[in-house]
Order: C-alpha cells, then structure tokens, then sequence
C-alpha cells in the first residue's frame, strides 16, 4: 500500500511539474520577425496565454565609448547625454529641439498586480521617478551637438507630446492637455499652466502625444487604452484607445479614430499631408500575434479594438463579441512587427541622410517585453511611393541597432524620432539618457 501511494505522488509530482512548466515557459515566435511586417504581414494562428510570457531586456546603459550601429552610408553621435529619461523630442522653428523628460506616473493599487507592475517597470529601465520637465537643448554652431541646454518647464505631471500653434506651445501631460504662452527663442517659460482640456488618466497606457493640424487650428492627441483588451470593461476605457481632436478656441474635443489600442508617434506625410500613426497592439496571444502597426489615420475611422484585430481578426477573449462591427473594421496599412513597440514617427521630409532614406518615415521601436526571442530594439525606416502610401512589397530597413548587446542586456532603447535643422535624425534613447544624432557619412 505504501508503494502503491508513494508511486502515486512521484506521478501527481512530475504532473505538477509538467503543468508548472507549460504554464510558466515562454511562448517562442514560430514566424521570424521580419515576416510579420510590412502591407502583407504573415500571420499565424492565436496562441492564448494565461500565464504572459515576460522577457525583459535588462536595462545596462552604455559604457564607455560604446554607441548604436548606423546602417552603411550613415554615422551616429551624440546629440545630448545625461538627460533624465528622455522619451519626446520636438523640434521649433528657430532649429532649437525640446526633448520631454517623463516616466509613468505613480501607478495606483497595490498587491501582487501593483507588485507585479513595478517589478516590470524596474527591469525595463522605467522604475524612476518621472523628471516631469521638457528640457531645451540649442546646437548654435551646428556641429550636430547641443552645446546648450536649460530648463524651459518644470512641475509637469508624466509629459509626452508637445506642439506650438500660434503663441502657444501645447504640452501633453499623462491627465490633460495645457498649454503656455510662448516665443520661439525663449528658453525659459515661466507663466502658469492653462488647461485645454482634461485627457483620461491611469491605467497601462500614460502617454500622450500631440500634433498640431497643418490645415487648421486644432490638434490631434493620442490616448491609449487603459487596459490590454478591455478585461476591466469599458466603462473605463471612455474616450480611450481614440486620437481626439481638440479644438483650443472652445476648449472641446470629439474622437476622431477610434478601436487603436495604444497610438503615439503621428506625423503628416509630406505628400499628402495626411495623418499616420504608429499604434501598439495587444498581448498574451503569442509571440507572433499581433503585429504593431502604421496607418493613416481617417475620420471615424475604426481600428478594431478590443474586439478585433488587422482588419477584422476576431479575438476571442473579448465578451461580449461584437461581430457587427467586424465589416466596419479597417485594416491598417503596415505591419511592424509583433511586440515591438514602435512609438516614434517622422517622415523623412527634410532629412538629409543619402537617396536611400529620402522619402519614407522613420519609426523608433522600443522594444519587446513580451516576445521570445526579442523584437524592435531599433529605429527602422519604411519607404514610401509618391502616393502617400508604403513603396508596394517594402519591408523595414534597419537604420540604427545595436541597443541589445550580445547578452541580450538593453544598452538603450529608442523612442522619439525626428529631424532636425541641418537634415540629421535625431534619437530619444530613454534608458541610455542620450539622444543619438544619425547624419549622412562624410563624402556622401
């Protein structure tokens, strides 16, 4: 009898540890990353997850005279070190770059979630405090190095996006967009902050970028959703997952796309001039699933989420479904990749980096948390044809790797991308606390 019992528990032993192990191991990409990218993504099956998989990529910093990798024909430098988390940059008419320094706000709840949240915000390099201060940096003579820098705003609350309309220069905060009377040339503002309109807070998702419209007199602002696929219901989720469109006269705003899980960077392409944004997906269907993406932006248009994906993918876990709303789904124009992150949208407009780079849009992938092996970790380029659309069978070309090392450790992660005066791309890299100048080799 004792036999027999303990023969029965070595057996309930090895099947815990079978299900402890299936439970805990990593979900691994079947597809390489390149193949879940561009205007015709490859797209595997769903794979749910119950317990995520997590592989954060230690935050190390750089060492020494240690920078990212160029693509050939290009050059890397720094621009500004020792910031406090940069995430945002933001280039003035006069060629001075304001650069948002900012992290999540203080995440609410405690328990093992809250533990759990914190836990990951440390390994991935965003356990500081947020700075809460858009910095100005001036390169006066031109070398493509700031040799100037001063505080133009402090006591901010989780900054992101900034944009000048008028004589005002517009601020994202995590809660509400404000605004301060500024002249292009000032270095310091010292005018109190006026509230535009008030942005939903809390939640996964803090950032908020905002971009004026070249055709009026609003400005669009990005908000993410406040949690991955609605668990929480959608009573919090009001005005989320959207880009809004406020109107600063009247102080009021309506959604102007909505179903787009976790929006940042926007751009307007130079052709067209229509807005693009780059958008993150969901989570805990696999490491392949679902790809973040790139689209132009329509009024009214909608992107999916929660209940859907790519253009009409149905994802199961969200209840109740809502098949009515699959046929008015829109497919987004371009794929980037599963779990990469990518935040930062420029269109090359005035960059001065070769042929190669000349028309197309430069996009800042932070990286993935979530993905076996990893994926982003870069600034990528996508080509763009005259039609204001992807160059038809284009896929992301490497502009600037290197953020991994050979273990895996992150040296930095990119976010914010635009260029500057003089034609070179300039880079947020919030764990290196640098900001990487990528201009045209010498003699190109």
């Amino acid at each position: 009898m004792r036999k027999h019992l303990l023969r029965l528990a070595a057996i309930l032993l090895v099947l815990l540890l079978a299900l402890g192990w299936w439970l805990f191991s990593p979900d691994r990409a079947e597809l390489p990353e390149d193949a879940v990218t561009g205007a015709q993504p490859r797209l595997s099956r769903a794979r749910e997850q119950t317990i995520p998989t997590v592989r954060i990529a230690k935050p190390i910093g750089w060492t020494g005279d240690a920078m990212p990798t160029p693509a050939q024909g290009l050059r890397v430098q720094p621009f500004a070190r020792g910031l406090d988390h940069p995430r945002w940059l933001y280039r003035l008419a006069n060629g001075d770059v304001l650069v948002a320094e900012s992290n999540s706000p203080p995440r609410e709840g405690g328990g093992l979630k809250g533990w759990v949240m914190k836990l990951f915000m440390g390994r991935a390099g965003a356990g500081v405090p947020s700075a809460n201060r858009i910095t100005l940096l001036r390169d006066a003579d031109g070398d493509g190095v700031a040799e100037q820098r001063s505080a133009l705003l402090t006591g901010l609350n989780s900054p992101f996006g900034m944009a000048v309309l008028g004589d005002w220069l517009y601020v994202a905060n995590t809660d509400a967009l404000v605004r301060f009377p500024f002249r292009v040339g000032q270095t310091r503002i010292t005018a109190n902050a006026e509230k535009v309109v008030d942005l939903p807070g809390g939640g996964n998702h803090w950032t908020r970028n905002v971009v004026a419209n070249p055709e009026g007199k609003t400005l669009f602002v990005t908000v993410g959703s406040a949690s991955n696929i609605a668990e929480n219901g959608l009573e919090i989720e009001k005005n989320r997952a959207a880009i809004l469109e406020v109107d600063p006269l009247v102080k009021k705003f309506r959604i102007y796309a909505s179903g787009l899980r976790n929006p940042n960077g926007m751009a307007f392409e130079p052709n067209s001039r229509a807005l693009w944004t780059v958008v993150n997906e969901r989570d805990m269907i696999g490491s392949d699933m679902p790809p973040d993406y790139m689209t132009r932006v329509e009024f009214g248009g909608f992107y999916g989420w929660p209940w859907h994906y790519w253009g009409g993918y149905v994802d199961d876990r969200v209840q109740p479904q809502r098949p009515d709303l699959r046929e008015y789904t829109a497919r987004p124009d371009y794929a980037l990749g599963a779990h990469t992150a990518s935040l930062g949208l420029a269109f090359a407009g005035d960059a001065k980096l070769g042929s190669r780079f000349a028309s197309g849009a430069f996009i800042g992938q932070h990286g993935s948390w979530n993905r076996v092996p990893p994926s982003g970790y870069k600034v990528v380029f996508v080509p763009f044809a005259a039609n204001g659309f992807p160059v038809k069978g284009a896929k992301p070309i490497d502009v600037l790797t290197g953020f991994l090392d050979q273990d895996g450790k992150a040296r930095g992660r990119p976010v914010g991308v635009i260029t500057d005066r003089s034609g070179g791309l300039l880079v947020a890299d919030d764990v290196g606390n640098v900001i990487w100048r990528v201009s045209a080799a010498a003699g190109r």
